[in-house]
C-alpha cells in the first residue's frame, strides 16, 4: 500500500490519520498561494489543516518585501506558523528550526489536523521531512575556528575544507563563512562529512507524508523572478532595510546576507547604485532557484505539478 506521493504506509488506518503535506519547489513557482488552496481543499473534505513555514528568511520579523512573505490580510484566515519568530540579530539555525517545526506539527496532529509544510529552503524542508540528524556542536572549537577566520580570512579556511572534504566544500558558497566554520567544526569532531546535505536514504520522519512539488517553465520562471526583484525596489525594500538597520540588521549573522537585503544594504551604504543592486539580486535569485530545483528533484515520490495550473489538480491530490 502507498500514499498518493508513493511512500509506503502500514495500513488503511494509518492513511486515514492526520497527514503531513510537503509543498516544495523553487522560489516563484506559487507555493504560498497553492498551500492556501490545499488547506481549503482539505477543509472542504472535512480535514482541518494549518500551514508551517519552511523559509529561513521568513522567520525574521520585518523581512517582508524581500522574502515575498504573504501579508496577514492575504492568508485567508488560515493560521501560519514559524513566520516572524526571530529578530534580525539572531541566527537562524536549521537544528533549532527542525525541533520547532516538528513540535508544531506534532501539536497539529494531536488535534487531528493536517500540517502543510511549505517553503523553498531545501535544508530546512529536508530536516523536517526526513530522518535528518545533526552533528553535535563544540563551542570552544567553533570559537577557535572563528579566531582563525579573523586571522587568516575565509579563503584559507575554505581551502582547508576543500582539501579535507571536497563534497562538502562544493555545496558551500566560499563567501559563507558561517557554513565554512560549521563544516570544519563537524570534521574536527571526527564526523566524515558536513551534515548540511540531503541524506542518501530518504527515510521519512512521519509515515503519513505526501509531497507535492510545483515547477514552471524555465524561461517563464526567470522572467517572473527578474520582475519580482524589480517590484521589490518599487515596493520599498530600501525603506524596509533602513528600518531593519535600526533593529541591528547589519550585525545579524544570517539575515544580513539574505539575497536582496545584502544588496539593499550595499546601496544604502553607497557602495553600489540602484541598478547594480537590482542586477546582483536578480542574478543571485536565479542561481538560488536553480539550486532549489536541483535539491528538490532529488526527492523521491513527489507529485509534480505546473505552478500555473496546480490548483486545478488538487481534487486528486487530497482524496
Amino acid at each position: 500500500m502507498s500514499t498518493a506521493s508513493g511512500f509506503p504506509t502500514s495500513d488503511r488506518t494509518a492513511e486515514n490519520g492526520p497527514r503531513l503535506w510537503g509543498v516544495v519547489g523553487a522560489t516563484g513557482t506559487g507555493k504560498s498561494a497553492f498551500a492556501l488552496d490545499l488547506v481549503e481543499a482539505l477543509r472542504a473534505r472535512g480535514r482541518d489543516a494549518e500551514i508551517v513555514g519552511a523559509d529561513a528568511m521568513q522567520l525574521y520579523r520585518g523581512m517582508d518585501i524581500g522574502t515575498a512573505k504573504l501579508p496577514e490580510r492575504d492568508r485567508r484566515g488560515i493560521p501560519h506558523h514559524l513566520l516572524d519568530v526571530l529578530e534580525v540579530t539572531e541566527d537562524a539555525a536549521v537544528a533549532w528550526y527542525q525541533s520547532a517545526a516538528r513540535e508544531i506539527i506534532d501539536g497539529l496532529h494531536e488535534r487531528g489536523a493536517d500540517a502543510v509544510l511549505v517553503g523553498g529552503s531545501g535544508l530546512y524542508v529536508s530536516a523536517v521531512l526526513f530522518d535528518f540528524r545533526f552533528p553535535p556542536r563544540d563551542q570552544a572549537l567553533r570559537q577557535a575556528l572563528e579566531r582563525e577566520l579573523d586571522q587568516l580570512g575565509p579563503q584559507k579556511l575554505y581551502e582547508r575544507l576543500r582539501s579535507a572534504d571536497p563534497a562538502a566544500a562544493a555545496r558551500i558558497d566560499p563567501r559563507n563563512t558561517r557554513r565554512i566554520v560549521r563544516a570544519l567544526e563537524v570534521l574536527a569532531q571526527g564526523d566524515t562529512t558536513h551534515g548540511g546535505a540531503l541524506p542518501a536514504a530518504q527515510v521519512l520522519w512521519y509515515p503519513r507524508t505526501h509531497l507535492l512539488g510545483l515547477h514552471r517553465d524555465r524561461a517563464e520562471l526567470v522572467n517572473a523572478l527578474d520582475e519580482r526583484v524589480e517590484r521589490m525596489w518599487e515596493d520599498g525594500i530600501l525603506d524596509e532595510v533602513e528600518e531593519l538597520r535600526r533593529a541591528g540588521l547589519e550585525e545579524g549573522p544570517t539575515a544580513s546576507r539574505a539575497i536582496g537585503y545584502a544588496q539593499a544594504l550595499a546601496q544604502l551604504r553607497g557602495e553600489i547604485g540602484r541598478e547594480e543592486a537590482i542586477s546582483q539580486t536578480q542574478a543571485l535569485t536565479r542561481r538560488y532557484a536553480r539550486r532549489q530545483v536541483s535539491w528538490f528533484r532529488r526527492y523521491g515520490g513527489v507529485t509534480w505539478m505546473d505552478g500555473a495550473t496546480a490548483a486545478q489538480s488538487l481534487a486528486g491530490s487530497v482524496a
